[in-house]
């Protein structure tokens, strides 16, 4: 029996997701280095996340039959609500498909905001 090893890098994280799953969440990944060029990447509660200053700005993911982006704050969502119509939102998590992804303009507006949320 094996244990599957807990990834330690982003890169080892996709490497385990599937191929589509791989893609949409490797764009992401890109878009958050655009918004966040200072942010380092790091693996946070077992899943892709960014830090900016030491602290945690923002996380994605891949599960069963989604993928996920977590702004890191209940009040971005709120403050986003009408331009995330299209997707299923709940309290600190935004669940897009593969084939619906979130676009990258909201999702740098997303982290344009957690940044000024940080600074205050």
């Amino acid at each position: 029996m094996s244990v599957k090893r807990k990834p330690t890098t982003i890169d080892e994280y996709l490497a385990s997701v599937e191929p589509e799953q791989r893609a949409a969440l490797q764009k992401l990944r890109q878009t958050i280095h655009a918004a966040a060029s200072t942010a380092e990447e790091c693996i946070s509660y077992g899943i892709p996340a960014f830090r900016l200053n030491g602290r945690s700005l923002v996380f994605f993911g891949a599960w069963a039959n989604h993928c996920s982006f977590y702004p890191g704050s209940s009040t971005t969502l709120q403050d986003f609500r009408d331009d995330l119509k299209s997707f299923q939102v709940s309290k600190g998590t935004i669940r897009f498909s593969p084939d619906n992804p979130l676009p990258p303009a909201l999702v740098k507006k997303l982290i344009k905001a957690r940044i000024a949320e940080k600074r205050t």
